[in-house]
């Protein structure tokens, strides 16, 4: 017997440099309103996942990691926040839904999704002007506050906001996260920089950070990059990926994410892999050119092995803290390490992000770090699944 299809209200957007099917918790069927199998296999199904032709054909995915997500908004009840964000990070080619960590780019949408589906207490909303929506991020909990503009009562989606990495301008949407780091641990071993031994690879120094998202710095040459590197540079090349992936799983197992060097493979969103160098120039994958004399670094990062296209936003929130603290990787490379924003290299472009640090008791704790990004709904209405999702 084949059930027919069920529908579910959602809505598509992009947020930053990604997008992802966004859902209202009040809006789904009664046995996805709580985390577990029956809510994971119907997203799954949503965005068209485990595709072994690695293409999200039969689903809502774009067959990248940016375009492979799933977000869960409903109104929070703590105290001094609007609504609650859940964020998961769908695997293309294997049936896993990793709620381990925050997505930074879509941190972006929330607001407005918000705005729009009337999550935000209605006297919280000028006519005109800027929103400040509070947002608690459920999978890493912390806050996030996002500065939203309105135009006649409505989330203001156009605007002369440019994002590289983004085709189209839009409307400039202004993001702090607060506390990025987890339970204050700013460096899970309590230092700025560690020695990893990495089988086949040899050993190098690593700046194994939390903030917005765990993350593992290396520099590029001690991987044999040059900082520069564009996506089909990386992403076509097993080797690399090999060897960013082994530097990946050592990074958990050093920072106590993993007990076992196997369970990287069912933890893919976290944490990241990031290598840096000084500035250097470059030809964007947009054919932008990129001069040296306009960035304080280059960075490339890793997501769900492979090469990103520009820079998961979390990742982003990483690179501003650990700038800002001396002695790290990061720092180190800078051209000029002293004051609370850095200007960085990806391959789509150049992104300037901010981030407050200090010293209190011999560790580094981070106040906030804050990025501009924009958003935009690309659809809404009702998504369609198998009804055996359900069963």
């Amino acid at each position: 017997m084949y059930l027919p299809q069920i529908r579910i209200p959602a809505t598509y957007m992009r947020g930053g440099t990604s997008k992802g099917v966004f859902f209202n918790l009040a809006d789904l069927p009664h046995a996805m309103q709580q985390p577990g199998p029956i809510r994971d296999q119907t997203l799954l199904r949503v965005i068209g996942s485990p595709d072994h032709y690695g293409k999200q054909t039969d689903g809502m995915g774009g067959a990248t990691s940016s375009t492979s997500k799933v977000v869960i908004i409903s109104k929070s009840e703590r105290a001094d926040h609007d609504v609650d964000y859940l964020f998961g990070q769908v695997s293309i080619d294997k049936p896993m839904i990793d709620w381990s960590g925050n997505c930074g780019n879509l941190s972006s949408a929330v607001g407005p999704f918000a705005i729009a589906q009337g999550l935000v207490d209605a006297s919280r909303v000028p006519a005109n002007g800027i929103a400040t929506v509070r947002v608690w991020q459920q999978n890493i909990g912390k806050t996030i506050v996002a500065n939203v503009p309105i135009h006649n009562g409505l989330v203001q989606e156009m605007g002369d906001f440019e994002l590289d990495g983004v085709t189209f301008p839009a409307a400039e949407i202004e993001l702090a996260f607060k506390d990025p780091a987890a339970d204050g641990a700013l460096f899970p071993t309590g230092n700025s920089i560690d020695t990893l031994v990495v089988p086949k690879l040899g050993e190098f120094e690593a700046t194994l950070i939390n903030a917005g998202i765990p993350t593992v710095f290396v520099r590029a040459r001690d991987l044999g990059f040059t900082g520069t590197e564009l996506q089909s540079d990386i992403n076509s090349d097993a080797d690399a990926l090999q060897r960013l992936e082994l530097v990946r799983a050592h990074g958990a197992l050093r920072m106590g994410l993993i007990s076992d060097l196997d369970e990287a493979q069912s933890r893919q969103h976290t944490p990241k892999v990031a290598f840096v160098a000084e500035p250097a120039s470059y030809q964007a994958s947009s054919g932008k050119q990129i001069s040296s004399q306009d960035i304080d670094l280059v960075v490339r990062a890793m997501s769900m092995g492979q090469l990103h296209h520009a820079m998961m936003g979390t990742a982003a929130v990483a690179i501003s803290v650990a700038a800002a603290v001396p002695g790290t990787i990061v720092n180190q490379v800078l051209t000029s390490p002293e004051g609370n924003s850095v200007c960085f290299g990806h391959p789509s472009g150049t992104l300037k992000v901010g981030a407050s640090a200090y010293l209190e008791d011999g560790q580094w704790r981070a106040t906030e770090a804050t990025m501009s990004r924009s958003a935009r709904v690309l659809m809404e209405g009702w998504v369609r699944v198998p009804g055996a999702c359900l069963a």
